[in-house]
């Protein structure tokens, strides 16, 4: 049995989760911990405004205390490797901030840790996409800013949609219709994939329908979450249902 841990901040999609766990139909537990965190969370609605990370009301001051607190339910879950669940509040400190946000999940946790933004960037070098397009939920502060911390993971983005939702919970009630709106809207003709980063969208039961009507790989917040997780394990499954990415090998090593 290999147990994976992941922290995920507020309820949105959490149900997304115990989802992929059986679509995986291996021997791979997946447990989850709620970071207590409010409406937005450490990744916050601030940062669907496009604060600058560091500026003034920057989200996810703090992230680094909660993310600590939150691995000890883990390790006595037997988990292997963490992962934080958030795309907004792990690209929010920037490169650099990034990095140092999952060395400090790391040390806390005592197991490999990675993030949601980290997830993004590794699984585009996985299915080998040099150019992508971001169809993001965020207002345009917000999708830039993303688009720049996969442009320092040396990640081509030729276009950055943003359908400017104002909040996680109004995100988590999109069905099939809304998710598939979005990544048509944020679709490119240059890009060899299409990445939607929010782990507040619930995606996995649409990632079939997202690859057949885009006729490209298409890579979703909780579904690159749970793959990173599998990746810092050296685990490799072939789950069709779970999109391109969970049908090549091998897993990138970084």
């Amino acid at each position: 049995m290999t147990a994976l841990g992941f922290l995920y901040p507020g309820h949105h999609a959490e149900d997304d989760y115990p989802r992929i766990e059986q679509l995986l139909a291996s021997d791979i537990r997946v447990d989850l911990v709620h970071i207590p965190a409010g409406e937005g969370g450490p990744r916050a609605d601030e940062m669907r405004t496009g604060t600058p990370p560091g500026g003034p009301g920057s989200p996810g001051e703090d992230t680094p205390r909660q993310l600590a607190a939150g691995v000890e339910e883990l390790r006595l879950a037997g988990a292997e490797a963490v992962v934080w669940a958030s795309t907004s509040g792990s690209f929010a400190p920037g490169w650099e901030g990034a990095h140092e946000q999952v060395r400090a999940l790391a040390r806390a946790a005592g197991m490999p840790a990675s993030s949601t933004s980290f997830a993004f960037a590794h699984a585009a070098r996985e299915i080998k996409a040099r150019r992508v397009a971001v169809a993001a939920t965020y207002p345009d502060g917000g999708a830039e800013l993303f688009a720049r911390f996969l442009r320092a993971a040396h990640v081509e983005v030729v276009s950055a949609h943003a359908a400017g939702v104002a909040t996680a919970a109004e995100v988590a009630t999109w069905g099939a219709k809304e998710v598939l709106a979005l990544a048509h809207a944020g679709d490119h003709s240059d890009a060899e994939a299409v990445l939607l980063p929010d782990t507040a969208l619930h995606t996995v039961a649409h990632l079939t329908l997202l690859e057949k009507e885009l006729a490209k790989p298409v890579l979703t917040a909780n579904q690159v979450t749970v793959w990173e997780a599998l990746r810092l394990v050296d685990r490799r499954v072939n789950a069709p249902n779970l999109g391109s990415l969970f049908t090549r090998e091998p897993i990138v090593q970084v």
